[in-house]
């Protein structure tokens, strides 16, 4: 009975934001799609509880690479990339910024967690042109299955599968499978086994 109640919130979910869907289509002609998909994402985010989850949920699974039906996206998160995906089971919390990301299965994302799109997003090369007006380099960060990131976390590498971030770090170099990092920038405190 519970799965069918929520397969029936899921249909009704993707009903109710096909004119969400619409607007991200039309403006990804004009603006492009990841410029389209974070106003959206602004829009769907600021709707709360369990019905903000299904919309953003169903939105999702039709304009980024992958939303599993089981993934949570809590109150307040903003997606910028429409490369970015999310696993079965992966909970993203609220007041979180998505860039080009693969979420892995059964990961848990603290709140205000910046998943940023590798780290060198903006170029810095010439300093006698803005920085906006130089080409950054996006590299897809990936998430392993497991992994916990807390609260108020920056990361803009790899996390090694059923490895934990600690709250407010910082991480620039991947972090192995299986350990404990910490601090900023982050560093391998300890193993996990």
């Amino acid at each position: 009975m519970r799965e069918l109640a929520k397969n029936a919130a899921r249909a009704v979910s993707y009903v109710c934001v096909l004119p969400a869907l619409a607007s991200f289509a039309i403006r990804t002609l004009v603006i492009g799609k990841d410029r389209a998909l974070e106003g959206s994402t602004q829009f769907l985010s600021l709707v709360p509880g369990i019905p903000g989850q299904y919309l953003r949920r169903a939105f999702l699974s039709q304009s980024i690479a992958h939303c599993a039906p089981s993934a949570t996206i809590a109150f307040g998160t903003i997606f910028s990339k429409s490369g970015a995906r999310i696993d079965d089971n992966a909970y993203v919390g609220p007041g979180c910024y998505v860039g080009l990301v693969h979420i892995g299965r059964d990961v848990l994302i603290g709140a205000g967690v910046h998943l940023t799109s590798g780290r060198q997003t903006h170029g810095t090369a010439d300093p006698t042109r803005p920085i906006r007006d130089q080409e950054g380099q996006l590299t897809l960060v990936r998430i392993g299955a497991g992994a916990w990131i807390g609260s108020g976390a920056i990361v803009m590498a790899d996390v090694g599968a059923n490895s934990i971030v600690g709250a407010g770090a910082v991480v620039t170099k991947p972090v192995p499978d299986a350990v404990l990092a910490a601090g900023v920038p982050a560093a391998v405190v300890r193993q996990r086994s």
